[in-house]
């Protein structure tokens, strides 16, 4: 048997994350070999994934990340089961990473396939699981392009959100954060009303009649005060057409034309953790 020495195991712990007893037992069971015992963690973290498939992982880190030109911003959220990991300093670490690379992907299952460190993201994410012991998993993936992409990330990563502008304007990095943070708080259906599933307006009409009925209204009437309450619905779900969260005078359409008359929000992405 290959006589395994402290600095072999911290060695392998820096390179995988495991804990020390996890990276002892490897190395004896790989005989020593450093790339064997990282396969048998790999292994064991795959074993621990297919007995926590069925758990749910709904706390984790929501990261936004945008390009060096401002140009396409991206979010995942690297997902977990308890909390305690979530605010781990080296799973956040983790997250962001994942992030950074993440820009370079047009969509999840692409990103999913990359290389990180040398093994794909699934991977790692499989290697993670079998370290942490918790259901490790890319939850929210969402990509947004425009001429200036701004980021915004809630305390505690719990969410993550991303606006888009039309013109690059002196002030555009407050501008977006402002919106991104809109985002974040009010939560928005949509961009608009022209970007409202149709399933929700049918849903929104069915519902304002039957409140109408109940109050007794006439049959007649319920096609024209249903459409108001469509307006009401939204000016308060569509993000352009929000009270502004920092001056409820205005909207957050009117705030970004303040700042160029001609300057709108092209469109706006959110991943929320729970």
């Amino acid at each position: 048997m290959a006589n395994i020495t402290a600095a072999e195991v911290n060695n392998l712990r820096k390179t995988t994350g495991a804990g020390m007893m996890d990276c002892k037992n490897a190395l004896v069971e790989a005989d020593g070999d450093f790339e064997k015992a990282i396969e048998i963690l790999r292994k064991k973290g795959q074993k621990v994934a297919a007995k926590r498939a069925d758990r749910e992982s709904t706390e984790g880190a929501a990261i936004a990340k945008v390009n060096a030109t401002n140009t396409e911003g991206v979010i995942i959220s690297l997902n977990c089961e308890t909390d305690f990991v979530a605010k781990n300093d080296s799973f956040v670490a983790l997250a962001n990473d994942l992030a950074e690379l993440a820009l370079e992907y047009a969509d999840r299952d692409s990103f999913l396939a990359a290389d990180f460190g040398g093994i794909s993201v699934q991977e790692k994410l499989m290697e993670q699981t079998g370290v942490i012991g918790e259901k490790i998993e890319i939850g929210g993936f969402e990509k947004l392009s425009a001429p200036f992409v701004g980021s915004y990330i809630h305390a505690g990563n719990k969410i993550a959100t991303l606006a888009g502008l039309s013109e690059a304007v002196a002030d555009a990095a407050s501008i977006a954060k402002d919106v991104a943070m809109q985002a974040a708080a009010m939560n928005p259906v949509a961009l608009n009303e022209e970007q409202v599933d149709q399933e929700i307006i049918e849903k929104e009409i069915e519902i304002a009649k039957d409140q109408l009925r109940q109050e007794g209204k006439p049959e007649a009437m319920l096609d024209k005060i249903a459409q108001g309450k469509l307006q009401r619905f939204f000016k308060d779900n569509t993000l352009v057409n929000q009270e502004f969260i920092k001056d409820s005078k205005v909207s957050v359409a009117e705030y970004v034309k303040s700042a160029a008359p001609n300057l709108v929000v092209t469109g706006f992405s959110r991943v929320a953790l729970g």
